[in-house]
């Protein structure tokens, strides 16, 4: 036994002798008071702590670990939240940060990181500058100052833009041109001279809205949450607002294509983009979700989930395709209070109200009388039916659902009251019903879903387009 665990240890130190760091970034501070420094990098929205380093009782910070740096913008920062930050990008991450307590970025020194060279030549010119407005703020009349201001911060601009065009390959750069936009970029005409129409100037935007930003470049989802988090969100919840699927999906489409030779931005943004789009209360917005699980989860182009997670994310898709705006509502056949069939199909009626609900979910007890309401007003001047199904067909629930409905007086008989308990197919897996409640609004002529996703204030406006 002795011999066997000599022999393992033996075999198992060479391994243990080989690993090395994949970093380490020594931040050497003259006059240091702080015990010790913080190591964190930006993602997205957020800041995360990756590691901490010592004094080491004359100023010096190693921070050193074999985990993986990926590009992107990072800081040290102490318990105080004083924080100066600092690249990592297209070098190996072994370089010197040595500066005095007094000023970190101004004295800042860097030892081997051509990427930080460039980085805090920058931020002391523009420092520099800054410090220069604040000394005039006292100094010069309000109308003096603002014109003193003005022409500084045209000097900071021109900072930028030498940095920009000197440094073009730099991070630093790269993540400076990323803060510009095309505002002013969006043509007036045509080439041949004719004038473009306000939709096509908005489109054209749409389209080059991310002429600046490198998303195919990983350093991107690791900055400042303006740089490229912002931006996301200003895309798809501001200047998508409105816009329907078919417009939508080609332009995720050239964003994610774009994006995937990045796989820490194309990770992120898949994940982003179809949260986002599963959980979004417009119902003509379930077709966004879909199309993303298809075209990026089907086939293959997102391998870091687990095969579990692709196949739930597919299943709902296929569930959900059946179920958009447009399409026809699978049949349902299903038994009222007195135990007479009836048939979603022919039920009869212009317009169909499909509600599936229970009277034990407190989201439906909200929901409902408020609903039938409406309904029950609108029912005869759009000849209106209603397809009400309880999903919990147990015999616990269905004492509570006849008290329920006459509790709220649900009595129009054109609202017809269906046990869920027998059906002619299995409902719930059909009309993916895993919350309640869910409300349809169906056109009966050809048994198209119109609408989804509804309480009564959207089922009111909605039957007043229909009107």
């Amino acid at each position: 036994m002795k011999k066997t665990l000599a022999i393992l240890i033996l075999f198992l130190l060479p391994i243990i002798a080989s690993a090395k760091p994949t970093y380490r970034i020594t931040v050497q501070i003259d006059g240091a008071t702080d015990s010790t420094l913080l190591l964190g990098y930006y993602y997205a929205q957020n800041r995360f702590i990756l590691d901490t380093a010592r004094n080491n009782g004359r100023g010096k910070f190693v921070f050193e670990s074999e985990k993986e740096l990926y590009p992107g913008l990072y800081f040290f920062t102490n318990n105080n939240d004083r924080l100066t930050e600092f690249i990592v990008y297209k070098e190996k991450p072994f370089f010197t940060l040595h500066t005095d307590n007094s000023a970190w970025t101004m004295k800042m020194k860097v030892k081997g990181s051509q990427q930080n060279d460039i980085f805090f030549a920058y931020q002391k010119e523009s420092e520099s500058v800054y410090q220069q407005i604040d000394s005039m703020r006292t100094k010069l009349d309000s109308a003096s100052f603002a014109d003193y201001q003005h022409r500084q911060h045209l000097r900071i601009d021109s900072i930028k833009n030498h940095y920009i065009n000197h440094y073009p390959n730099a991070m630093f750069a790269r993540m400076i041109n990323a803060t510009k936009n095309v505002d002013e970029l969006v043509p007036v005409e045509h080439p041949d001279g004719t004038k473009l129409t306000d939709h096509e100037r908005y489109m054209w935007y749409m389209h080059h809205y991310f002429d600046f930003i490198p998303i195919d470049d990983d350093f991107i989802i690791r900055t400042p949450k303006p740089v490229f988090y912002q931006r996301i969100v200003d895309y798809t919840d501001k200047y998508m607002r409105g816009m329907p699927p078919e417009e939508i999906c080609p332009l995720l489409d050239t964003l994610l294509d774009r994006a995937e030779p990045a796989n820490q931005v194309f990770r992120w943004l898949l994940h982003h983009l179809t949260e986002k789009y599963l959980q979004s209360n417009i119902m003509v917005y379930d077709e966004v979700y879909v199309h993303l699980v298809q075209r990026y989860f089907a086939t293959g182009r997102a391998p870091w989930y687990p095969p579990s997670a692709i196949d739930e994310q597919v299943e709902r898709a296929n569930k959900w395709e059946r179920l958009l705006v447009g399409r026809e509502a699978p049949e349902l056949v299903l038994f009222d209070t007195l135990r007479r069939p009836h048939s979603l199909h022919r039920l009869g009626g212009k317009y169909t109200l499909l509600v599936f609900w229970s009277p034990t979910c407190g989201h439906c007890r909200e929901i409902i009388p408020a609903i039938y309401r409406a309904f029950d007003q609108l029912a005869d001047s759009l000849n209106l039916t209603a397809f009400a199904i309880l999903t919990e067909p147990d015999d616990h629930t269905v004492g509570k659902w006849k008290q329920f409905l006459a509790d709220h007086h649900i009595t129009n008989p054109r609202w017809v009251n269906l046990n869920g308990g027998e059906a002619n197919i299995d409902w719930r897996e059909v009309y993916d019903i895993t919350t309640t409640p869910q409300i349809y609004l169906i056109e009966n002529d050809k048994h198209t879903f119109i609408a989804k996703k509804l309480n009564a204030d959207l089922f009111r406006q909605i039957c007043k387009q229909l009107k």
